[in-house]
């Protein structure tokens, strides 16, 4: 079984899609195509179903840490009910990632992209002494050419992008953030609760701006361009007002009546021109005005820049937060299931003589390649799963049988279209049983 580490198991295509592809193939023949998607039709229901309950649990395993609830708790669990809860939610939700064909953001990931180069000219840091606990799940990745405006024409650059990535926050209680000395009011989040986020078409390098305790600052060369030219320009004005600041001084030093101070500074003050000083004093006032408003201005031009492109990265590219998010990676588990469950069966169908699970892989990933260019590394080991599970009575008494089973020799083999829909159906009967009396 091929193990491919540059490619993801994901399968860029819909499951009604898949399902039509497969019927193009054109190796089922008049009656099997209706089979076919009859079969798909209600496997994909099945677990559509299924799906419901993962969802009722995480969402009242999140019910007490969820910032956006909008009902309220008639049973608060306590501190050591929290605590399992949090735990199994945590444990669903990765459960639910890799079912989807997530995958988990490692430390050199991480330090990768805290190395790269990003479009934000910020320098960020995240404290994370904050959480209590983080997870990161990323899918699909892709490079991007974007062209940067530089100061003689334009330039390329080119960034690693991850199609989806999913970001799970708890944070630590009010008492932390007390002893921290940080004001709670102050805080753009509630200690103690836990967020998720679902953002799309994220750079590697902009990862850090997902987090919400973010700090922001200029980096050095920002600081340089903004800090040097400034200076220049200050020492410029500086000297153009520094002597009509000298008279002024000298002039409210004679008003004041300290004659002597002046004398020992070896300025004299003319009486007759005494509103000429005046004028020029207040214009020397005022164009130090000027330069620091012009300054404060572009400070703050500056500013808005950065806060705007933080804006476009987390904003435009929001998919979801929160209780949502489950509703949108169940969704994306389930047909990621019935993606591979609709690819393997069909496969096994059309090869009646049977396949081992290497074969089947390869058999797959190769059809996906040469039919219709595109390359990922199949999960078979959890299609052939869970076709295993799908099992029941063909006849009332009768055996139970597998949509799938190996031989003796490690051979797959599956039931025809007609066996393989009855078995489904009788799980789906056989859901619930209350009125099996």
């Amino acid at each position: 079984m091929a193990v491919h580490a540059d490619r993801e198991a994901f399968i860029p295509y819909r499951k009604a899609d898949l399902v039509e592809l497969c019927i193009q193939d054109g190796k089922l023949q008049g009656e099997d195509v209706q089979k076919f998607r009859e079969f798909c039709e209600i496997v994909s229901a099945y677990y559509h179903f299924d799906s419901l309950k993962h969802l009722e649990s995480m969402k009242n395993n999140f019910a007490h840490i969820n910032p956006d609830a909008d009902t309220k708790l008639m049973f608060p669990p306590n501190a050591q009910e929290q605590q399992v809860r949090e735990g199994k939610l945590v444990e669903e939700l990765e459960e639910t990632l890799l079912k989807a064909n997530y995958r988990k953001l490692t430390d050199e990931e991480w330090e990768k992209a805290k190395e790269q180069q990003s479009l934000i000219t910020l320098q960020m840091d995240v404290d994370f002494d904050d959480f209590e606990r983080w997870i990161c799940y990323h899918r699909g990745s892709s490079q991007t050419t974007v062209q940067l405006k530089k100061l003689f024409g334009t330039k390329d650059f080119t960034m690693d992008t991850y199609e989806r990535v999913v970001l799970l926050l708890k944070f630590k209680d009010e008492a932390y953030f007390k002893s921290k000395k940080r004001k709670i009011q102050d805080l753009n989040f509630t200690p103690g609760k836990m967020y998720l986020y679902f953002y799309k078409k994220i750079p590697q390098a902009d990862l850090e701006v997902l987090f919400p305790n973010v700090k922001i600052s200029m980096n050095l060369k920002d600081r340089l361009l903004f800090v040097v030219p400034a200076i220049g320009a200050g020492i410029a004005t500086l000297l153009k007002a520094l002597p009509a600041l000298i008279v002024s001084f000298a002039l409210i030093l004679g008003i004041l009546k300290l004659n002597s101070i002046a004398d020992m500074l070896g300025i004299k003050i003319p009486e007759a021109t005494e509103l000429k000083v005046i004028i020029g004093a207040v214009t020397g006032l005022s164009l130090l005005g000027a330069f620091a408003f012009k300054q404060y201005v572009a400070y703050k031009n500056k500013r808005l820049k950065f806060l705007k492109d933080i804006t476009d990265t987390l904003f435009f590219r929001n998919l979801d937060c929160n209780a949502g998010v489950f509703h949108r990676l169940l969704d994306d588990a389930e047909e990621e299931e019935c993606k591979e469950n609709i690819l393997a069966y069909y496969h096994l169908l059309t090869n009646p003589d049977g396949m081992t699970k290497e074969d089947l892989d390869n058999l797959i990933e190769e059809w996906l390649e040469n039919k219709f260019n595109t390359k990922i590394d199949f999960a078979v080991d959890k299609a052939i799963q869970r076709l295993e599970l799908l099992k029941g009575q063909l006849e009332e008494d009768g055996p139970e049988e597998c949509v799938v089973k190996a031989d003796e020799q490690g051979k797959y083999r599956c039931l025809s279209l007609d066996k393989a829909k009855t078995i489904v159906d009788y799980i789906w009967d056989n859901y619930f049983s209350y009125n099996k009396s």
